[in-house]
């Protein structure tokens, strides 16, 4: 049982140690580093056990915390990551991305901080590879049914290592230079070193999952596939190829030099921390930066880190309260003001204001001209006399995604929904038979433990379509499935 005690006797959230400003903004190396054990130990200890414990509900995987937070505090890693495995493929990919909404549904966060889950989670992972205890799982036998997976982020990871543990044999396309998706070159190196990324794929290979890089299905290269030749091949498809196509600013002047995507930045940037020629170079330059998310607060951190003279995010909505509000009860996740690493490193957010141009001389980039106002109803209503103009000359635009690369269905009739995605039913069959859609690509842009749930929830519906049933556990309800079809 838990600790009677728990958060009685440890009022005080511990959080995620990190490394001190002035000295990571000058490499690319993760900004948090190892929590001390007795520090992890009392911090789990805090998890009382509830009786009704809603961090299940907050998390999409259905993660086992109460269970693994216990085991952390009595120092059995051993068990606890088994623990943690059980529900989770890749828990050191969540531990160090994911926002963390089962912290927001701790039953203990609704008068006190709440328990440093995510914390725990990676700790947990960690140890585990560090002690050797992350070995592959190999299937008991082989079905015979071969299945392509195209993608190789997380939830293509994901359905790649289920169904190979049922004993398919599974193919991983990718067609990028090297496994990962946006994990490998999408995610910064501080945020992620790849090396995280580089043991976990060693697992994989282990357990049979093949992986074949430069290969873009529906393009036209000597090495590419098209989805009509993979349904020949293959008993089953899997696309998991995300969310990757940039939604425009669509303004006057976005098309002139020195304005650029977010992930045409963060692309090269990721390969120049891995020992690249620099890309799209920041250094010395005023960095304006549209789009308040997570993209954004990427590009905002690997500025600092490329010497930018300035860096200002622009968010369209009003800076949120520190505190949870009212509209956002317990246990939702709520629209609070949150700090991200980046945004401790220097620079300035701008909230509550939006984009009217971008200006130019010489067709190329020397501000944004901004207002000021707030969202009302589904539009911005600006306030008069609050227009300005913010020097810049590199600009990114982070304001998210609209769908998957349409490359994919080139020569194929694959249905899309109004929102851009392919189109799926709850069991994540596209109207094409053999072809399924996990993660980003069917649900839209959403978290990474979207995506892994996702990734294992596909699997399952795919081991039932070709054996007629399955014992892959599926977290996601068919409920939480966006249905299009």
């Amino acid at each position: 049982m838990a600790d009677p005690h728990g958060f009685l006797a440890h009022r005080d959230r511990e959080p995620q140690p990190s490394r001190p400003v002035p000295v990571r903004i000058m490499d690319w190396k993760e900004v948090h580093t190892a929590q001390e054990d007795g520090v992890l130990r009392r911090q789990a200890g805090r998890c009382m056990d509830c009786g009704i414990p809603f961090c299940h509900q907050g998390c999409p995987l259905g993660n086992l915390i109460p269970e693994w937070n216990d085991l952390t505090r009595r120092g059995n890693f051993r068990e606890g990551i088994e623990r943690l495995h059980a529900t989770n493929n890749f828990p050191e990919f969540t531990g160090r991305l994911c926002p963390a909404p089962c912290e927001t549904a701790c039953v203990l966060g609704i008068s006190q901080p709440a328990v440093t889950i995510k914390q725990v989670e990676v700790s947990i992972v960690d140890r585990a590879f560090d002690n050797g205890l992350v070995t592959p799982h190999e299937p008991e036998w082989l079905s015979g049914r071969t299945i392509a997976v195209v993608g190789s982020g997380p939830a293509g990871l994901a359905a790649a290592q289920q169904l190979g543990r049922a004993g398919h044999t599974v193919v991983v396309l990718e067609r990028d230079d090297a496994v990962g998706g946006l994990l490998r070159y999408g995610i910064p190196e501080f945020k992620m070193e790849k090396s995280v990324l580089d043991r976990r794929l060693v697992q994989l290979r282990a357990e049979g999952i093949r992986f074949t890089t430069g290969v873009t299905v529906g393009g036209d290269g000597p090495d590419d596939l098209s989805l009509a030749e993979l349904r020949e091949r293959f008993d089953a498809v899997v696309l998991a190829v995300g969310s990757t196509v940039p939604r425009p600013l669509g303004v006057s002047g976005q098309d002139v030099a020195g304005v650029h995507p977010a992930m045409d930045y963060l692309v090269p940037a990721n390969r120049e921390a891995l020992g690249a020629g620099r890309g799209i170079d920041a250094e010395g330059k005023h960095v304006v930066i549209v789009g308040g998310g997570d993209t954004g607060a990427d590009c905002y951190g690997t500025a600092l880190r490329q010497g930018a003279a300035s860096v200002t995010q622009l968010d369209i909505r009003a800076q949120p309260p520190t505190e949870r509000p009212e509209r956002h009860p317990w246990p939702m996740y709520p629209l609070i003001h949150r700090v991200g690493e980046s945004h401790e490193e220097g620079g300035e957010r701008v909230f509550g204001v939006s984009t009217l141009e971008v200006v130019a001389e010489d067709g190329a980039v020397t501000g944004v001209h901004i207002v000021d106002g707030e969202r009302v109803d589904g539009r911005f209503d600006a306030y008069a006399g609050t227009e300005r103009t913010i020097p810049a000359d590199l600009v990114l635009i982070a304001l998210g995604f609209t769908g998957p690369d349409p490359v994919v269905g080139t020569g194929t009739e694959l249905a899309r929904t109004p929102r851009g995605t392919f189109a799926r039913d709850q069991d994540y069959a596209t109207e094409l038979p053999g072809v399924f859609v996990a993660g980003d690509a069917g649900r839209g842009q959403s978290l990474i433990v979207w995506a892994i749930a996702e990734g294992r929830a596909c699997a399952a519906a795919v081991d039932r379509h070709l054996t007629g049933a399955t014992t892959l556990p599926s977290p996601v309800r068919p409920t939480d499935v966006p249905i299009s079809i």
